[in-house]
């Protein structure tokens, strides 16, 4: 036994990374890889984004993450249905052996990810291994899970980084330098590369890097709560106890963040400036959205700052009231965190003054896209709230920390494009 009275069996082992057989599409049964693809589930929030993927090819992947029908049941018997369809068809077929993928993401200004898909092992968030960052919604996690159990598949890997710079970084490197398993460019310009790993010698010296860190979950923490839930369904050992992931060292390859700014239905932006009087600093800006968001940035070393959109103008909103976030932000919490625009965003505004549960999916909204929030707020007569990122550093130390962030706090990308590579539990 160790000092804190638990056995070596049970103590955090680190980031155990699994090769497993990859279902992946045959080129020649689809018009092409990049038409099957799709964003990860929760960025397809538009019907018109997600007709288009429907429309671009009969298999595209948004038929099993995003299934189209009346009923949540019968959603997840349809996807299930579809994913068996095309199993049987050969749409999708498995790779002959287990192996890790390294995925590549790249864009001509410049942007160059490189990553490990494989399965990892779940662990709590109290075994200091994966760390999550933000809070999840329960109703989309049980969402999720429904589906991953009518599918007994992981559709989509969820993206987590890790601080490396080691040997798992350089057998990463020198596989992209072979002829890859498969090429595509998506219609957002980036061009995607896969590549697997199979040679046990390489993949032991993976394992071996890697159990030495920790990764912090940059996208996809409602995935990761649905593998825990799922782990805690089905006794040990199962192949529930691991689940997809995209692993990608920052230390080499850093992530951009970007927030996800929020929509406010029927709320208009009169009534939320009106809410604000004597409260926070509040300036028109009749300039187009580069310059607003321009005007946002140039107050992240001075405090809170938002932008407020939906009427035809940008409103920036910042020098809160010392005292106001005296009485609404809650004590207790590390000053990092107490100071986070979404802590003053909703601690402050939605709770306190605007009333707005953040949680209702009727009052309010989360989307990545800039334009396209300010875009429906200005169609719907709503409001756009528009935020600054938040720096990966703050993120992880935060996390370390154990402290959560406000939901839906940060973007990181490029997320890992959908379709590329799907494992089921049963191959």
């Amino acid at each position: 036994m160790n000092s804190a009275g638990h056995s070596e069996a049970t103590a955090p082992r680190g980031l155990e990374l699994t090769p497993f057989r990859g279902l992946r599409y045959d080129p020649d049964r689809v018009g092409s890889l990049a038409a099957v693809t799709s964003p990860p589930y929760d960025v397809v929030v538009r019907p018109d984004g997600l007709h288009h993927l429907q429309d671009a090819d009969p298999h595209n992947i948004v038929r099993l993450i995003l299934p189209q029908a009346t009923t949540p049941a019968a959603r997840n018997e349809q996807a299930a249905d579809t994913l068996r369809g095309w199993l049987s068809e050969g749409v999708l077929s498995a790779d002959p052996e287990p192996a890790l993928y390294v995925y590549e993401q790249r864009h001509a200004d410049g942007m160059l990810q490189r990553g490990l898909i494989g399965t990892l092992r779940v662990s709590e968030p109290s075994e200091g291994i994966v760390l999550p960052h933000e809070d999840v919604m329960p109703h989309i996690v049980e969402d999720r899970a429904a589906l991953m159990r009518a599918t007994h598949a992981n559709l989509e890997p969820l993206l987590l980084t890790y601080r490396g710079n080691g040997t798992a970084a350089e057998i990463v490197d020198r596989a992209a330098e072979r002829p890859p398993l498969l090429s595509t460019t998506t219609e957002d310009g980036y061009s995607h590369r896969l590549w697997s790993i199979t040679d046990p010698t390489e993949t032991a010296r993976v394992l071996a890097d890697l159990a030495d860190h920790q990764a912090l979950i940059a996208d996809g923490h409602h995935r990761w709560a649905t593998y825990l839930r799922l782990r805690a369904e089905h006794p040990s050992p199962s192949p529930w106890d691991h689940g997809l992931v995209l692993l990608v060292d920052t230390a080499r390859y850093p992530l951009r963040v970007r927030a996800i700014h929020r929509l406010l239905h029927g709320f208009p932006v009169a009534d939320a400036l009106a809410a604000l009087d004597g409260l926070f600093r509040v300036r028109r800006l009749d300039v187009p959205l580069p310059q607003a968001l321009d005007a946002l940035a140039d107050t992240a070393c001075a405090g809170n700052g938002f932008l407020l959109a939906g009427d035809g103008a940008f409103h920036l909103v910042d020098r809160p009231d010392p005292a106001l976030l005296d009485r609404t932000i809650p004590a207790g919490f590390p000053e990092a965190w107490r100071t986070l625009d979404a802590t003053v965003l909703h601690a402050t505004l939605l709770d306190h003054i605007w009333r707005i549960p953040e949680d209702d999916p009727t009052r309010i909204a989360y989307i990545h896209d800039t334009a396209a929030t300010v875009g429906k707020a200005e169609r719907d007569g709503g409001t756009a709230v528009l935020l600054h990122p938040v720096r990966e550093e703050v993120v992880r130390d935060l996390a370390r920390q154990g402290v959560t962030m406000p939901r839906k706090s940060t973007s990181f990308g490029p997320k890992p494009a959908s379709g590329l590579v799907l494992r089921a539990l049963d191959i």
